[in-house]
């Protein structure tokens, strides 16, 4: 069985791919990995399906916008199961760990950072953590989001390490 705060949490991990990355600092990031990371700036809209004990909507926006140095920062909001979910944050190339990086905030209290690698033309962002919910409960996060030409696809799911439940959710975006 899932909980309001659950599903908050939940709605949380699905912006990971736009919250902040607070303390990601790019030095001497290559011209194309910035290129990259900049030709997702813009606006997108996504809807998708959240499915745990049934089944509901999610519509959210995204706005990635040009950041200090070589950053990319982003802000997106979710409606779902009568709530609402905002999410900041930044992405970049960070040269000294030679990866992309991504960290987030929400209104949710959750927070973390996800490892981008090129896979193609595009990237992708792997978040895996292990927390607890808001009543104690031991959960495991994980969370993809994968940048590939003109699409954002988001994909995130929590695991009640007790109970074996879960919500995921998938959220497909575009221009």
């Amino acid at each position: 069985m899932t909980s309001f705060g659950t599903l908050t949490r939940a709605a949380a991990l699905a912006g990971l791919l736009f919250s902040s990355f607070a303390g990601v600092t790019p030095v001497l990031a290559a011209p194309a990995d910035v290129a990259l990371l900049k030709s997702y700036i813009g606006e997108w809209r996504g809807r998708g399906t959240l499915y745990g004990a049934s089944e509901e909507s999610v519509v959210c926006r995204l706005s990635l916008s040009q950041g200090n140095q070589d950053k990319v920062n982003y802000n997106g909001r979710c409606a779902m199961a009568g709530t609402n979910l905002s999410v900041a944050g930044t992405l970049a190339y960070v040269d000294a760990s030679r990866r992309f990086e991504a960290a987030m905030t929400s209104n949710a209290t959750f927070t973390g950072i996800a490892v981008g690698q090129k896979r193609g033309s595009g990237l992708v962002f792997n978040l895996r953590e292990r927390d607890q919910d808001e009543e104690g409960k031991d959960l495991n996060i994980s969370a993809q989001i994968q940048l590939n030409g003109d699409a954002i696809q988001v994909v995130f799911e929590v695991v009640y390490i007790e109970s074996g439940d879960s919500l995921r959710a998938e959220v497909p975006f575009s221009r």
